[in-house]
């Protein structure tokens, strides 16, 4: 087709059927300099289509198009032919550069689906079969963080403990999990092993956390979590005079319709009774159990942007997992675990 009667035709498609369809169809039927559609405040504008008007079409140019490897692209394609690699497949279909597409396999954000079971493709010239479905979640923000390091408390080969500094993720999304400290015990601890989630801990909060090195060992120490053989203890530091509460000030509410039991006992005043530093325990584990909890006592921990005032001059969440024990699935003798100074402030005050 000549290249005008094209991009009249593209006119013509554009004022007649759903925005979806026609952004769609320029993505994966034109050349990457012509499908670039720019993020305006009231949606895709076919109308920033960079055709120029020397093509002689009355849509007019745009001469700042929106990066596609800025823009996130979520795909999903059936295998047919087993001798076209991933890269390969996955460049012609987004037009991203092979650069980025290693980046975003690298850091997890491709995946492959073969009989039922998904899994993240790390392996650029992996070779995939017939009927095989990769996806791919491809974010460019999400790929560019960097992930603090978090220190190593113990190695016992079959699973580890960790202290995860504030921003740490415990697991991955299905747009990548390269900023998770499960990520971070495969590709750091020597030698080399598989790692596998346990238990959870807030992305903004700080301490100790479990990692698991096979797959028995991960469902032993699950276990152990979900049967609530684990003590846990935190150490919270909270807006507010803590120190005529009972000690310990047993709470038990039940959060997202389940049973939650937390216990506080005050330790000391901080910035002459503006702040508590309390020593926390918990029986179960909720999401944002902790937080939850003081919050609806009136004493939100510091820090907390999304249950307390959250205020922009304060530090990251004062909330730390500063000690772990449980009877050790190798040995069955009782463990500990605790974080370097937990006895004294670990907090920012």
């Amino acid at each position: 087709m000549p290249e005008r009667a094209a991009y009249e035709f593209i006119y013509q498609l554009s004022q007649n059927c759903q925005l979806e369809v026609f952004s769609n169809f320029v993505k994966f039927f034109l050349p990457i300099s012509y499908y670039q559609l720019v993020k305006l405040p009231g949606g895709f504008d076919w109308r920033t289509l960079p055709l120029g008007p020397s093509l002689g079409c009355s849509i007019p140019r745009y001469n700042a198009p929106m990066s596609p490897e800025r823009t996130p692209i979520e795909v999903h394609r059936a295998i047919e032919d087993p001798d076209e690699l991933p890269l390969d497949l996955l460049h012609q279909l987004t037009r991203l550069s092979k650069q980025r597409i290693k980046l975003a396999m690298q850091k997890g954000a491709v995946w492959v689906t073969r009989g039922g079971n998904t899994q993240r493709l790390r392996r650029a010239k992996r070779k995939l079969r017939a009927g095989d479905e990769i996806h791919l979640y491809y974010d460019a923000a999400v790929l560019d963080e960097q992930a603090p390091e978090p220190g190593l408390i113990a190695d016992k080969g079959e699973y580890s403990v960790w202290n995860k500094p504030f921003g740490l993720r415990s697991q991955g999304s299905k747009w990548g999990d390269h900023c998770t400290v499960v990520r971070w015990a495969e590709q750091h601890l020597k030698p080399e092993r598989s790692a596998f989630t346990v238990h959870r801990l807030d992305r903004s909060a700080n301490g100790l956390i479990v990692v698991a090195h096979t797959r028995t060992m991960a469902a032993k120490l699950s276990a152990l979590f979900r049967n609530r053989e684990v003590t846990k203890h935190y150490r919270a530091l909270v807006n507010g005079d803590f120190s005529s509460q009972p000690r310990p000030l047993r709470v038990e509410q039940a959060l997202d319709g389940k049973e939650a039991i937390s216990e506080f006992t005050f330790l000391e005043s901080v910035d002459n009774g503006a702040r508590s530093l309390l020593k926390v325990s918990i029986e179960t584990g909720r999401k944002h159990q902790v937080r939850r909890h003081l919050a609806h006592l009136g004493y939100a921990i510091v820090g907390d942007r999304l249950y307390g005032t959250g205020a922009k001059d304060e530090p990251d969440l004062q909330l730390s997992a500063c000690k772990l024990a449980f009877v050790c699935p190798l040995s069955a003798s009782p463990v500990e675990y605790s974080l370097p100074g937990h006895d004294r402030q670990p907090l920012v005050s």
